[in-house]
């Protein structure tokens, strides 16, 4: 374990001004608090403090996080709390200690709705002071050094953990050598014989092939000086898991792989920068669509460099980094550079951008977004690279790479989005589903009443063009599904003789908790509510006055007393048909109308067949049959089927379309009868109406028990 004065000494490296009172303070309240407890690969547990500490002084940061560090599981883990710490080390410290505490107890590797609301919570944490997350990271990172003392699956659940949220996360924060070695930390737990595969294929390469790094290094160090532009020149082969995910991506194997070596150049200044790319490209053939000049256009995060890729020594592909060292210290350091310090003042880095403004844009974005709205969100916001675009008066869009013209309109207005209905691109109209490259111009085509299609989703790349158009959609299907609300209200009503009245739709939706009675309609409309329900809710004395009917829950003979029933969902019997009772385990008894094709496969088992007939007697309509109806695309043509099964008194329980055409509506109607007599009433009504091309009881074998 670093002892407190070694620690001090590494915070003074970079900070000599900084407060030694305060860290030795913290340290021994953090050893105090941690006494007895120990890692599980048996060292004392304050080792991991203050090993996260180190970690933060790498990247010089300011006395009050190199604090947190020393505290951060203390409210957590001890009889430690936040007044405590309050009181001792003032509320700032208390703060990021909560804030990190808090990080800890959010289980981000839980359930997919659970993790979204947890990474909402995160990002929200970050907004309010990002040093939170930096120790988290740093705590991650430590964590991952010393995986190996855990059980092999908390070591799987980590090392996943980490490559989904901790590693893009770093990385999308600037820090890029953290989620370097968070990836390449978790690859060896999660593939290790992926991992040491490429590791000894680089062994191989460069016995065969000598240091090719070295060399090529002397080559374009020759060149610079050749050109008289002094520059740091900095090379080294990618990391295994960079290899591999190309590998996974480009479906190749390592020898056809060519960009698996790195170059830095850092110069003094950014037309340096220009300098050096002209003599980069003059020695070296440039490889083509490989050229990203992100000084002309940083990424969010701050991030500067000239990006190329060239056909090095023996035609092998490098990739070749140029940047000036300011540019150099945000691309290493990320968002800790605006914390870090340099001979005891704060660093002013001109280049150094607060990704907090990141954070707080991402969260106003998607205030109205659902939880899985939100987590696709941020995954696109970390993973992907960026393009940039122009509108027609010249300012600049920035976008995902891959990003279309629908998710440019969404990105300038939701309203625009909307109604969007063509683009041109460069002066040229293209199809919405055009990928944008860089440099581009585009303009929006708009039109009056537009709506959003359900194949936008699969056009559109962003996270706020699909939560928008999924909003659009939901409101959408809301207003249909309370249309067919009314609908099924009206015949439910009008089959026991009343008026389903704004009044009484309203008394119900209170009765069972809902907001009013567009509610009620929405949830009937989409099956989440039972019309029946409604009616019993409203008029109980209608349930009592079915007394002298067949007890619904005991309707066929032949079931021993221990035995429940269950009708088959195959077939659907009705009382009046032929049935057979099936005994199925965990399920008891399961009745099948004696034709049912799907006995034919039970005839080898006489043992489970038992033998069953209904009640005689008035059977209550609480058996559902599923009908296959053809009705015209006509206006009013649903109402008047819904009437006419109302008039059978056949209630109608769900209804779903399943074909569209300009001319014909195809759809199952669920139907709860009293008996098959019933059934050919309803039935026959519906064949007599003019409008109904078809209809059918529906069987579907698909629905076995």
């Amino acid at each position: 374990m670093i002892d407190v004065e070694d620690l001090i000494a590494l915070v003074h490296n970079y900070n000599p001004r900084s407060n030694a009172d305060l860290i030795r303070k913290a340290y021994a309240y953090g050893l105090q608090m941690h006494d007895g407890q120990f890692r599980h690969s048996g060292e004392l547990y304050f080792t991991h403090p203050v090993a996260v500490a180190a970690i933060l002084t790498e990247q010089r940061l300011d006395d009050a996080t190199i604090v947190t560090a020393l505290l951060h599981d203390t409210i957590e883990d001890t009889k430690s709390t936040y007044s405590e710490v309050a009181r001792l080390f003032g509320d700032e410290i208390a703060e990021l200690v909560d804030g990190v505490t808090k990080l800890t107890n959010l289980q981000l590797s839980s359930a997919q709705s659970k993790q979204a609301e947890n990474f909402r919570k995160l990002f929200m944490a970050m907004s309010k002071d990002l040093r939170v997350i930096l120790v988290k990271l740093a705590d991650r990172l430590h964590n991952m050094r010393t995986i190996k003392s855990m059980r092999p699956e908390k070591q799987a659940q980590k090392a996943r953990e980490t490559m989904e949220i901790f590693a893009p996360l770093a990385g999308r924060m600037g820090m890029q050598w953290m989620r370097e070695e968070l990836e390449d930390l978790a690859f060896r737990v999660l593939n290790p014989e992926a991992r040491n595969s490429i590791i000894r294929r680089f062994i191989t390469l460069q016995r065969e092939a000598g240091d090719v790094v070295y060399k090529i290094t002397a080559d374009i160090r020759t060149e610079l000086d050749r050109a008289g532009i002094e520059a740091d020149v900095y090379g080294r082969a990618k990391k295994p898991y960079s290899v591999w995910r190309k590998m996974q991506e480009k479906d190749l194997a390592f020898s056809r792989l060519s960009d698996i070596y790195g170059f830095r150049i850092i110069t003094g200044s950014e037309a340096d920068c220009y300098r050096v790319l002209g003599v980069i490209h003059q020695r070296w053939r440039a490889v083509p669509g490989r050229f990203k000049d992100y000084i002309s256009q940083p990424k969010m995060n701050g991030y500067r460099s000239i990006h190329t890729t060239v056909s090095g020594r023996d035609g092998k592909r490098v990739e070749v980094q140029i940047r000036t060292r300011q540019m150099h210290e945000v691309a290493e350091a990320g968002v800790a550079a605006h914390w870090s310090y340099r001979e005891g003042v704060r660093a002013q880095n001109p280049f150094a951008v607060d990704p907090a403004k990141w954070v707080a844009s991402l969260s106003e974005r998607l205030d109205e977004a659902d939880h899985d709205d939100f987590m696709e969100n941020v995954k696109l916001e970390m993973y992907t690279d960026q393009v940039f675009c122009f509108t027609p008066k010249g300012d600049v869009i920035q976008l995902p790479r891959g990003a279309t013209p629908l998710d440019y309109a969404y990105a300038i207005h939701t309203r625009i989005g909307n109604a969007c209905v063509s683009a041109k691109v460069d002066g040229i109209r293209v199809p919405l589903w055009t990928r944008l490259k860089n440099g581009q111009s585009v303009e929006i085509i708009t039109a009056e009443g537009q709506r959003p299609q359900a194949s936008w989703i699969d056009i559109v790349t962003t996270g706020r063009a699909k939560a928008a158009i999924r909003r659009s959609l939901r409101e959408e299907d809301r207003s249909r599904f309370i249309r067919l609300g009314q609908e099924l209200a009206r015949a439910a009503f009008d089959h026991v003789g009343r008026k389903a009245t704004d009044k009484a739709l309203r008394t119900a939706a209170k009765i069972l908790g809902l907001a009013d009675e567009q509610d009620l309609l929405a949830r009937l409309g989409s099956a989440e509510l039972n019309a029946r329900k409604v009616l019993e809710t409203l008029y109980p004395e209608l349930e009592r006055q079915s007394g002298d009917e067949v007890d619904a829950r005991r309707p066929v003979v032949g079931l021993s007393p221990e035995q429940t029933y269950e009708r088959a969902p195959c077939c659907q019997p009705l009382p009046g048909e032929r049935i057979v009772g099936i005994t199925y385990r965990g399920k008891g008894v399961v009745v099948h109308a004696i034709d049912c094709p799907a006995l034919e496969e039970l005839e080898e088992q006489p043992e489970r067949w038992v033998d069953l007939n209904w009640h005689s007697g008035r059977h209550a309509p609480v058996n559902t049959v599923g009908l296959d109806l053809t009705i015209s695309n006509d206006a009013g043509v649903l109402g008047r089927v819904c009437t006419l099964i109302g008039e059978q008194k056949a209630n109608i329980s769900d209804l779903q379309f399943i074909d569209r055409k300009p001319d014909f509506y195809r759809l199952l109607v669920d139907v709860d009868l009293r008996d098959v007599e019933h059934l050919h009433m309803v039935m026959t009504a519906l064949e007599a109406e003019t409008d109904v091309a078809e209809v059918a009881r529906r069987r579907d074998l698909k629905r076995k028990p």
